[in-house]
């Protein structure tokens, strides 16, 4: 994407940080979030992002203008406890007025989860997009995967009656220099903590690199469509949480342990993705999920020197 004029919702996230940055290097970014951290807003703003607070629950547009090329909506509300009501005004109202302000854009990409998926009986069986949807509560965040899905049903009815070419992205496992859930672990196991897992049951997901998402997001784009293209987004190989975090170890020479606790908020529920329609959209993934990982822990971690 070049010379394009793009609003950006949730831009301060572990996903949308990134992409933001590399958007913006050919791109006229506007950036719409809270900005609870200014140093993030600071490098934005460096990078040429043009920011404005905004509270996607309580929103105000009289400021931010309307002509806008395309809309990227990473924006979520993903907060502890039981505040259904706020995590619906946020993920689902929040989503139909951003989308409401930007009817006249060329194209919308709205991030969902794939936690919207109800678990598959086999973990490995790869989900695809017609596939049931009854995401489980989580007990890090019990309004995520109904309020997700709520945004999608928003998502779908804005882009029918106001005309505007959608794409619903289904992320699966991020995983970056700006966190996900393999850094998050990898953290973890610097500490010396065991990683928790689920008890009697493979957590197989589909980790997808940063890199991977910068290129991707173009595609996805210029495949949205009326009514709404729904797609999952991930990587191309699917990967047991076990299996890439004992690569991790391997490579920093770390010891690992798994915890196995049902109830533990931080023990991963993933599910395997069916590629099929991103990969026609948005092409392969080009970064393998090793490599991947090793260009993570080194940039995050410059201290530690990898094994080969």
């Amino acid at each position: 994407m070049k010379n394009e004029k793009i609003l950006f919702a949730g831009l301060t996230g572990q996903i949308g940080f990134p992409l933001a940055l590399h958007l913006a290097r050919d791109n006229e970014v506007w950036g719409i979030a809270r900005f609870r951290d200014e140093s993030k807003r600071k490098q934005l703003e460096q990078a040429g992002v043009t920011t404005c607070h905004m509270d996607l629950g309580r929103p105000d547009y009289a400021n931010l203008p309307d002509d806008f090329g395309y809309l990227i909506h990473f924006a979520v509300y993903q907060e502890g406890g039981l505040d259904f009501d706020e995590a619906f005004r946020v993920n689902a109202e929040g989503t139909g007025l951003l989308m409401a302000h930007c009817r006249k854009a060329k194209a919308a990409l709205v991030m969902s989860s794939c936690a919207v998926y109800a678990l598959p009986q086999d973990p490995n069986h790869p989900v695809k997009e017609t596939d049931p949807l009854n995401g489980p509560q989580s007990a890090h965040c019990p309004t995520y995967a109904v309020s997700k899905t709520a945004e999608e049903a928003v998502a779908r009815a804005a882009a029918r009656q106001l005309g505007l070419p959608t794409t619903i992205a289904r992320m699966n496992v991020y995983y970056g220099t700006y966190g996900g859930l393999p850094p998050w672990q990898f953290e973890w196991m610097l500490a010396g903590m065991p990683v928790p897992v689920q008890p009697n049951r493979a957590s197989v997901c589909s980790p997808i690199h940063e890199d991977d998402i910068n290129h991707q997001v173009g595609g996805l784009l210029a495949g949205a469509s009326v009514p709404a293209t729904i797609v999952n987004w991930g990587g191309d190989e699917a990967v047991e949480v076990r299996t890439y975090s004992s690569y991790m170890a391997e490579i920093t020479g770390l010891k690992i342990q798994f915890q196995e606790a049902a109830d533990d908020p931080l023990a991963a529920r993933t599910v395997v993705a069916d590629n099929t329609r991103s990969r026609e959209l948005a092409g392969d993934c080009q970064v393998k999920w090793r490599e991947g990982m090793r260009r993570v822990i080194a940039a995050r971690h410059p201290e530690i020197k990898l094994r080969a």
